[in-house]
């Protein structure tokens, strides 16, 4: 029975995942569609409910009108068009309430039943906390955009919100897979194990480059593959900032990327050797899936800097779904390698 409570805890946190998962697929979306500065009132709980009579709704429209990014590049904006950007930063906020309600009411359920022990309480105060902290650092990101200087939310905040998220995702799958797998599928081997943990910091800064693409919109800047505008090094590499610079982002994405390659080229060798020693283990299973994910992630990459001239602002076109699977397969690497991580696990001391 005590296994049994386990694993319902266990698919209950997994859910929670899939819930954060598809948060930030939607928060791509209202980024992709330019909707993220749209509702400029931070209401954690109002916010459910969207306007729901015209007055409401021209009262939200000239919040919209104070800021820059309707001044200098919406200002040609009717009511029904602001309505269509309103939509997706609500969903957004209104997915980011369900999770929870969904969390509040699962930790409830299992509370009363007696589904918890002594050892859960610890990982769920840090849940709570995370959580807190990534709504927080929401409106922090959305609040850099509502001003008359800047036309969309800050690149650094963005990456925060998204990293944060990340973070709470792999420590609720962390979670998870404590309570799911048995110990005896997993390894012991100290080697692999930093060789893991290694490649998710670096999947960790990769993710965070990616966000900084996104923020600055560097799409453009450079649509070509294999070259960086017919360059393998830009002009300027050194003397441009790594954190602001459209081109050194490029750069840096790029580079991430194919290092990862490598580097997971190299990791897939050494569990395919750890796996044999041990039939038991699910490594032989497990060790595949971020192998096959970087490679889909390259391809992906490749086709939205050729499909970056299709970008048509204001609408969701070729570019921006690949874009939102290029997001998804990025979240699904990071969180394979979780997995494997805890699978490897680390030799006593």
């Amino acid at each position: 029975m005590e296994q049994k409570k386990q694993k319902a805890v266990a698919w209950w946190l997994i859910a929670g995942v899939v819930m954060i998962i598809i948060q930030v697929l939607l928060g791509g979306i209202t980024r992709l569609t330019d909707s993220g500065l749209s509702i400029t009132q931070w209401r954690p709980l109002l916010g459910v409910i969207p306007p729901l009579n015209e007055e409401q709704w021209n009262k939200a429209f000239d919040g919209y009108k104070q800021i820059g990014q309707f001044k200098v590049l919406n200002n040609n904006f009717q009511l029904s068009d602001f309505k269509s950007i309103f939509f997706w930063e609500w969903l957004h906020r209104l997915w980011g309430i369900l999770l929870g309600v969904v969390f509040a009411i699962g930790f409830a359920f299992f509370l009363l039943k007696n589904y918890f022990d002594k050892k859960m309480i610890k990982p769920f105060i840090i849940l709570f906390l995370l959580g807190g902290v990534q709504g927080s650092i929401g409106w922090i990101m959305v609040k850099s955009g509502l001003n008359d200087t800047h036309l969309y939310v800050d690149h650094i905040k963005l990456a925060m919100h998204f990293i944060s998220a990340m973070i709470l995702a792999c420590y609720t799958l962390w979670f998870a897979l404590k309570l799911l797998i048995p110990e005896e599928q997993r390894i012991s081997d100290n080697r692999l194990f930093y060789s893991s943990f290694i490649i998710v910091m670096v999947v960790f800064l990769q993710l965070t480059y990616g966000a900084f693409m996104a923020g600055l919109k560097a799409a453009l800047s450079a649509p070509t593959w294999p070259k960086i505008n017919d360059q393998w090094i830009p002009d300027g590499l050194m003397a441009n900032s790594f954190f602001n610079d459209k081109i050194n982002v490029h750069f840096m994405h790029r580079g991430l990327a194919y290092l990862l390659l490598i580097l997971l080229i190299g990791w897939f060798i050494r569990a395919g050797r750890s796996a044999g020693k041990n039939a038991v283990s699910i490594l032989s299973k497990t060790k595949w899936w971020p192998i096959s994910f970087i490679v889909l992630q390259v391809v992906l990459g490749i086709t939205i800097l050729l499909t970056a001239h299709f970008i048509v602002p204001g609408k969701f076109g070729t570019f921006e779904t690949f874009a939102e699977l290029h997001q998804l397969v990025a979240m699904f690497l990071l969180l394979s390698m979780i997995v494997n991580l805890y699978v490897v696990g680390k030799k006593a001391e």
